[in-house]
């Protein structure tokens, strides 16, 4: 009996297959070397062998991580660096080293420790989409493991302010880096993927679609055109549904915007005459309460007066003619 390939992962957003690295880079690597994946959205790490995703599973084999998984994936023939020369494989082996040294606290620190990042963007999107009861405990753990990180790497003590500026120094480095790297190419060995641009995407494409509140690191990345262009490029070949349905999601958004708008209006113009009116109407009781404006009322004894001014004129008329 053949089983199907499947990979458990974090849920995609923003026009990504999933917004989880480590996730993406099993996404892209199979789906450059043409591996009939099935992907389940679980957002449940909980259920997991070892507490994370991706896990692989076909038949009895439950697989977690990339290197494990790509193992597993070249064995049934699946190969993206088949055409690579041993010079090349070494230098997957740095960038992928490099990567993990320099980017990976980066993205860290952006996703989980910069506090106006967390509390508008990642807490809410994970609590979201994590089922009851575990968002509640998963954004804390991974804010701690975050923040763990930022101790190791650079002790306890230091200012955040310093902090930011020197994870995020070692970021735009190692951006820069790739970024001489790919040069004027597609891809990182050429016109083919390999399992760096694998890596390369998986780190990227978050960084690069995800609504930081807080876009320093988003920022110098968009400025490295050709790597812009490689995310892009990526994204559109080989996860096109993933672009394709956020693109409908925004559509959909704006016309249901623009119809409220639409509707809105009829009413919005009743209430601004309404309005209009009652200052109008307010603003002459003022004037009249306030003796600004004067009216000349005309009652009956005034008519009297007129009618008997009248009569008197017409007897002396009378009598002149007759004298």
């Amino acid at each position: 009996m053949n089983h199907p390939m499947e990979l458990d992962v974090w849920a995609g957003d923003w026009g990504l297959a999933s917004v989880d690295l480590h996730c993406l880079e099993v996404m892209a690597y199979a789906t450059f070397c043409g591996v009939p994946l099935q992907y389940n959205a679980t957002n449940n790490p909980f259920r997991t062998p070892k507490g994370k995703l991706p896990v692989f599973r076909h038949g009895s084999h439950v697989i977690c991580g990339f290197d494990e998984i790509c193992s597993y994936l070249r064995k049934k023939n699946f190969i993206a660096d088949y055409l690579l020369i041993p010079k090349q494989q070494a230098e997957i082996v740095a960038f992928s080293e490099l990567l993990k040294q320099k980017l990976y606290p980066s993205l860290q620190f952006a996703w989980w420790v910069d506090e106006k990042n967390y509390i508008e963007l990642t807490r809410p999107w994970y609590s979201k989409a994590l089922p009851f009861p575990y968002n509640y405990y998963y954004p804390g753990k991974y804010e701690k493991e975050a923040k763990n990180m930022m101790s190791a790497l650079f002790g306890e003590d230091e200012e955040f302010s310093a902090l930011e500026a020197n994870v995020y120094s070692e970021g735009e480095k190692c951006l820069n880096d790739l970024s001489t790297r790919l040069g004027e190419n597609d891809f990182f060995f050429g016109s083919h993927p390999t399992s760096l641009d694998a890596k390369v995407y998986a780190y990227l494409a978050p960084l690069l679609k995800a609504p930081f509140p807080n876009a320093a690191l988003q920022n110098h990345l968009k400025a490295c055109d050709n790597l812009l262009k490689f995310v892009v490029r990526v994204s559109h070949r080989y996860f096109p549904k993933a672009v394709q349905d956020y693109e409908m999601k925004k559509l959909s958004e704006n016309n249901e915007r623009a119809t409220s708008k639409e509707s809105d209006f009829p009413n919005k113009r009743r209430n601004q005459i309404l309005a209009g009116l009652f200052a109008t109407v307010a603003m002459t009781g003022y004037a009249l309460s306030t003796g600004l404006v004067g009216v000349k009322l005309k009652d009956d004894d005034d008519d009297d007066s007129e009618e008997l001014a009248e009569y008197q004129d017409l007897f002396e008329n009378s009598e002149n003619t007759d004298s």
